[in-house]
């Protein structure tokens, strides 16, 4: 006998391409979730690899902030030492002119006339000291005057005060300025 097949041909083509189409899904989306895998896995790496550069990159600034503000404190010691320099050039400078001054105070003092103290501050010299009279007060005034280590005798103030019959003293107080004198003046004196 014949065998006849009762089952509609189109049904089993429609199973055969539902069957192709199911096994297409199924390999399609082993693929795509393969794929996604891969792609979060490759991601994650690069995600991973870039925080370590960062990681390195934030170390290093550290090291160069440490760095700079080292080299922000050695400049601060070394314009303080620059200045601890600039002061000691200066008092060397200047140390032979405290010298000149008291010597150029001795050589206007006038006889009959003597300090009875001395302050300096800055350039200003303030004197205190005891006169036998006016004159001679007048005369240190002059002798400081034409000095050129002393400039600009001011008398601020003079007290007679009669120790006996015999001894009179003006008790006197004046401000002087301390100059230099040019090089040209200081090498036509010697």
């Amino acid at each position: 006998m014949a065998r006849i097949n009762l089952l509609p041909w189109r049904e089993q083509l429609r199973e055969e391409r539902k069957q192709r189409f199911l096994v297409t899904l199924a390999g399609v989306l082993i693929v795509a979730g393969g794929t996604v895998f891969l792609g979060d896995q490759y991601l994650n790496g690069a995600i991973e690899q870039q925080n370590a550069r960062n990681d390195y990159v934030r170390k290093e600034i550290a090291v160069l902030d440490a760095r700079i503000k080292e080299i922000s404190e050695l400049k601060t010691r070394r314009q303080q030492l620059l200045e601890r320099m600039k002061i000691i050039q200066d008092l060397q400078g200047n140390r032979p002119i405290i010298g000149r001054v008291f010597d150029q105070l001795a050589r206007t003092l006038p006889d009959g006339v003597y300090f009875s103290a001395l302050k300096m501050t800055g350039k200003n010299i303030a004197i205190e000291g005891a006169a036998e009279s006016n004159n001679r007060v007048s005369n240190l005034m002059r002798n400081l005057d034409a000095s050129q280590w002393l400039d600009a005798p001011n008398l601020t103030a003079v007290k007679a005060i009669t120790a006996g019959a015999l001894d009179q003293a003006n008790i006197f107080q004046l401000t002087v300025q301390q100059t230099q004198p040019s090089i040209e003046a200081e090498g036509a004196k010697k």
